[in-house]
């Protein structure tokens, strides 16, 4: 399998946001999200992990900057995704869900 970086925004459908990892003050992954066209559903999240960044004010605190998660499609693919906690484009302040890369499946 190959890995295919994308960078482009996705957005959460609707109803379909993870309450328990909101409940542990996580972002609340969507079981489906659009892309471009495309309805993708998160068949399961295979890992997670978090990018870290000290404070902006200098308080020696460090604080999540990114969760990130490596999900599996119900077509196969892997797909890598982030949400920003502070969204960083002024244009577009609420696309804070990214894809970051896909890995087709192969037969």
């Amino acid at each position: 399998m190959t890995e295919q970086f994308i960078g482009e925004p996705i957005e959460p459908v609707a109803g379909t946001m993870d309450a328990g990892r909101m409940a542990r003050g996580e972002p609340g992954i969507a079981r489906q999200f659009r892309w471009r066209s495309d309805v993708v559903t998160v068949a399961r999240v295979l890992r997670a992990w978090r990018e870290t960044g000290p404070c902006r004010h200098g308080s020696g605190e460090r604080y999540a900057r990114k969760h990130w998660f490596e999900v599996a499609t119900d077509s196969g693919t892997t797909m890598t995704i982030y949400f920003e906690r502070t969204a960083r484009l002024a244009k577009t302040p609420k696309n804070r869900w990214w894809l970051f890369s896909i890995e087709e499946a192969t037969e």
